[in-house]
């Protein structure tokens, strides 16, 4: 783990901005009138994908992917200006939160700055045309780092940006040299105290694949040495499967659960139900109550939430990457209250520092605790809206319901679940020490 990393991230709430699909104009200026809507949602950092001119070259679909980047050191003149990006990050600052940018530094398109100037720092099939690792990313030309002075050009242009927003969200990061990472930290440090470096690490299944093809894969464990918050990939395909009724919920409790020994004591997970590459959560949980369960517990999770803009909105349409698709702001319900509500509990300080653990239990039920000394907060949190007796290891008492501002009561070591999500905290002596569900 970086180890200058703050635990304080956990309580922190990221929100995912895709600029061309926001809104109708796709522009910074519009991101930047949504931005006290934004703030008011309960949001720390907002993340911006990428805001680079898109290739022409190999380009899929209509307008391009994002991630297709022909300038690194330029902005999509789509979006605005140079001067409207600064603009929009200006007010992002007023209003006391944070902008990252993304960054892709594992390929260009093939049509960029880099390629055109600089075609040897680029990896080349065996016919010496510009090629990438992997086969359906064909919109781009992978970047070779056993060039030093790509890393140059590529820290220093780090070191631009670092002097307008504060940190990077890297994309596929796994994929490019760890040391390159660790030059870039110490180096960016000197433009940007504290930057915020945030990891999209890769799926246990995509390191083998990598690894096998004789591709620079790195694990989250060397991951965490460079970045101070990384993806929760490591144990997404079990939350996927557990979703699909392919593994049962004691598989994904127990991943989550397996983090805690794992991963240095001051390891960040950037928690999600969804993000760009994933379907809406609103689509893959399907029902209100399961639903407005998994979103109680995204925020109970020990680690930093992230919201991908329209989540709030109850979309179940994921933006397409390669066409405009503007966000359907009228989509389905409106969370926006249950995400600010939550967001009074995300300060929570056994958020910041616990010993966390997760069990599930019968009737597709998931109990949680933060714990740190004799001091809980206790999470339940029934995924598909079934009610029950939940045993818990707290004193009897009344308790207040954070989740909802209503009341828990514990009798005789016992909590009437209803099917709505319960977080209480208790101090002290602790109850009966059962753990499971009646």
């Amino acid at each position: 783990m970086a180890r200058n990393t703050t635990k304080e991230y956990r309580n922190q709430v990221m929100y995912s901005v895709f600029v061309r699909n926001h809104s109708r104009e796709g522009t910074f200026e519009a991101v930047r009138r949504d931005l006290e809507r934004i703030k008011s949602l309960g949001v720390d950092i907002i993340w911006l994908m990428p805001i680079h001119p898109i290739g022409t070259k190999a380009r899929k679909g209509t307008v391009g992917s994002p991630y297709a980047i022909s300038d690194y050191r330029a902005v999509h003149p789509d979006y605005g200006t140079l001067e409207d990006f600064r603009r929009l990050v200006d007010d992002i600052h007023r209003l006391g939160m944070k902008c990252i940018i993304d960054v892709v530094y594992n390929h260009t398109s093939p049509d960029s700055w880099l390629a055109e100037h600089h075609p040897e720092w680029f990896y080349h099939k065996a016919d010496g045309s510009l090629g990438n690792h992997v086969g359906d990313w064909t919109d781009v030309a992978d970047l070779d780092y056993s060039h030093r002075p790509l890393w140059d050009y590529q820290i220093e242009t780090l070191k631009y940006w670092a002097g307008m927003v504060d940190g990077f969200r890297c994309d596929v990061a796994p994929l490019i040299p760890l040391d390159f990472w660790l030059r870039a930290r110490e180096e960016v440090e000197t433009v940007r105290p504290g930057c915020i470096w945030l990891a999209e690490s890769v799926e246990p299944e995509f390191i083998r694949f990598a690894r096998g093809q004789g591709i620079t894969a790195l694990s989250d464990s060397e991951i965490f040495q460079a970045f101070d918050i990384s993806y929760d990939y490591d144990i997404f395909p079990v939350f996927q499967d557990c979703l699909e009724g392919k593994l049962p919920l004691s598989r994904y409790a127990e991943a989550v659960s397996g983090q805690e020994a794992v991963y240095p004591d001051n390891y960040v997970k950037l928690r999600f139900l969804e993000n760009h590459d994933r379907l809406r959560a609103a689509a893959a949980i399907p029902g209100e109550g399961a639903l407005v369960n998994w979103t109680a517990f995204l925020y109970f999770q020990k680690g930093m939430t992230l919201l991908y803009g329209g989540q709030e909105a109850g979309c179940t349409h994921l933006p397409e990457l390669f066409e405009k698709d503007p966000v359907n702001w009228t989509a389905g319900p409106d969370r926006t209250e249950l995400l600010r509500r939550l967001y009074r509990l995300k300060g929570h300080p056994l958020l910041t520092d616990s010993v966390y653990q997760v069990r599930a239990l019968p009737g597709d039920i998931l109990l949680a605790e933060h714990r740190r000394g004799q001091d809980r907060l206790t999470g339940i949190f029934s995924l598909k809206g079934n009610r029950g007796l939940v045993a818990v290891d707290v004193p009897d008492g009344t308790y207040p319901n954070l989740a909802d501002g209503g009341s828990v009561e514990v009798k005789f070591g016992r909590v009437t679940c209803q099917g709505r999500p319960i977080i209480f905290e208790s101090r002290g002596q602790a109850g009966c020490g059962a753990e499971e569900a009646l």
